[in-house]
């Protein structure tokens, strides 16, 4: 796999990062508009993040860094359809997790109860499901609220 270099978002990326969450699980599902998946990307209260991957926006990722308790929340994550399976994913967890212990020595994020996938993911990087909220997003599937203890 080439080198995964990741950086704060350009106002360009922070379009192409909206566009891409509207168009993936779990929120074109949840049928997130353009105009809110625009309004986190640009909202000043929280950092976005692109991974690139051979100068291509490859992934994206959304931290409140004050968003569970004061801890630092995972919002958003999500790799383009053509990335996926390359550790883009895993480069922006540890990334975050680096970015979150110079803040609090927890980090917190959800996953939707039908992204097996995802959820593998972050259970392998060492994240524990503490909560469970049903009906969240869509009927009849939950939100896991998941934590790693960083510190």
């Amino acid at each position: 796999m080439n080198q995964i270099e990741i950086k704060l978002a350009t106002v360009e990326e922070r379009d192409w990062a909206a566009r891409l969450i509207v168009s993936s699980e779990p929120w074109s599902k949840a049928n997130v508009q353009l105009e809110t998946a625009r309004q986190v990307c640009h909202h000043p209260a929280f950092l976005l993040y692109i991974a690139h991957v051979e100068g291509k926006s490859s992934g994206a990722m959304v931290i409140d860094l004050c968003g569970v308790a004061g801890s630092p929340y995972i919002k958003w994550l999500v790799v383009a359809p053509d990335q996926r399976g390359h550790g883009i994913g895993a480069a922006l967890i540890q990334f975050a997790e680096t970015l979150a212990r110079q803040h609090a020595k927890h980090l917190f994020l959800c996953v939707s109860s039908f992204n097996s996938r995802a959820r593998a993911l972050y259970e392998k990087l060492g994240f524990k499901q503490v909560g469970e909220i049903p009906d969240y997003f869509i009927a009849g599937t939950s939100e896991i609220l998941m934590h790693k203890r960083i510190a």
